[in-house]
């Protein structure tokens, strides 16, 4: 008599137990908690007065600190103020005013598509939609999840950048190291109305007290809940 195995699943994802689940959901209110009372009001790092600049500034923030943008957006934006000027802009001067925050080629050459692509496709306006958004030169997940919350005030994700990253790992949200798997675990754990303030908040503490090289642990108000604290 023959017996017929079962059939393997061709499912790839992990079950997680539900007490599991509840686990880490419990040990992230509880740090959450305390995080928004120590930054009750978590305010974005870039200068801008629109979603073009806002979109465009964080196009320049790849890889370079805010402090160091606005300081090129502040000259900047006073002399490029449409998105015609920067469609028709000499790509050359563009690089010289970036120049400062890095890699100011290709980041001229996206800012001067980018502004070519809300001309023909947008009506000379930024898209409000993430699949419009991605579609863009120089504009990944991150970048759009920024303009859409504090550009249009639509919160589809959260903006997964090195201090988010690094604290969400760090603080025992998750064992991911791709930004978008991140990104997926922050969503199942966190409020979606408070998923822009829980991005701007962990830049605050990661920049204030969670250093990359030098987290000052002995300062951390989460010393207590933090299974990467060296007390």
């Amino acid at each position: 008599m023959s017996v017929t195995k079962p059939e393997k699943s061709n499912s790839s994802k992990a079950f997680f137990p539900l007490s599991e689940i509840l686990e880490k959901r419990q040990h992230f209110d509880r740090i959450w908690t305390l995080l928004k009372k120590e930054y009750p009001n978590p305010k974005p790092g870039l200068n801008y007065k629109n979603p073009l600049e806002l979109l465009l500034a964080t196009i320049l923030s790849a890889q370079c600190t805010d402090a160091q943008v606005n300081k090129v957006t502040e000259n900047l934006f006073k002399k490029y103020k449409s998105v015609e000027a920067y469609a028709s802009a000499d790509p050359k001067e563009l690089e010289k005013e970036i120049y400062s925050v890095g890699f100011y080629r290709q980041k001229a050459k996206n800012i001067i598509r980018t502004a070519q692509l809300l001309l023909e496709k947008y009506d000379s306006k930024v898209p409000e939609t993430m699949e419009e958004l991605i579609s863009l030169p120089g504009v990944g997940r991150k970048t759009a999840n920024i303009v859409l919350a504090r550009g249009f005030g639509h919160i589809e994700g959260i903006a997964v950048d090195t201090h988010v990253k690094r604290l969400s790992k760090r603080l025992g949200f998750t064992e991911q190291v791709d930004p978008i798997k991140i990104e997926r675990e922050l969503i199942a754990l966190a409020k979606k109305e408070e998923l822009d303030a829980l991005s701007m908040t962990l830049i605050l503490h990661g920049r204030k007290v969670c250093k990359a090289r030098r987290p000052k642990c002995a300062e951390c108000l989460l010393k207590q809940l933090c299974p990467s604290s060296r007390l």
